[in-house]
């Protein structure tokens, strides 16, 4: 019996098959509740839904240094606090380079400031089991 691939999987094989270098590029956030919530938005936040994300730690790793999603989600707790939500976008290099420094770092710039304002449009969104997440 063959299983079917999880998300991560299949985002790391098509990185993997693209013929130019690749980055994959996570940030790793937490739902917070703001100060000023309203009753029902604690009560929805205490079961679990609502409150805001807010990024706590972003790293970029090539397909080819990601063994697994578990160790990465090991290597993440040992790293960051703990965290609900991890956002992950792929970064292309170009003629057959990896994407440079400066590159990665604004492209993490840029999705940082991205959950920051709950733009999630374009990632992949995983909570710690590998299970995709939507937002509405």
């Amino acid at each position: 019996m063959t299983t079917n691939p999880t998300p991560f999987q299949q985002l790391r094989q098509a990185a993997l098959a693209q013929p130019e270098p690749q980055r994959l590029l996570f940030v790793f956030a937490a739902a917070e509740l703001p100060d000023d919530a309203s009753a029902a938005q604690r009560e929805r936040f205490a079961a679990g839904q609502g409150g805001a994300l807010v990024p706590l730690a972003c790293v970029d790793k090539s397909p080819e240094a990601l063994a697994s999603w578990e160790a990465l989600v090991a290597e993440s707790r040992l790293a960051s606090p703990p965290w609900q939500v991890v956002f992950i976008a792929g970064l292309a290099g170009q003629g057959n380079r990896a994407p440079s420094a400066q590159a990665v770092d604004s492209a993490l710039e840029t999705m940082v400031e991205n959950v920051r304002q709950g733009r999630f449009d374009g990632y992949l969104a995983l909570d710690p089991g590998g299970g995709p997440l939507t937002f509405s």
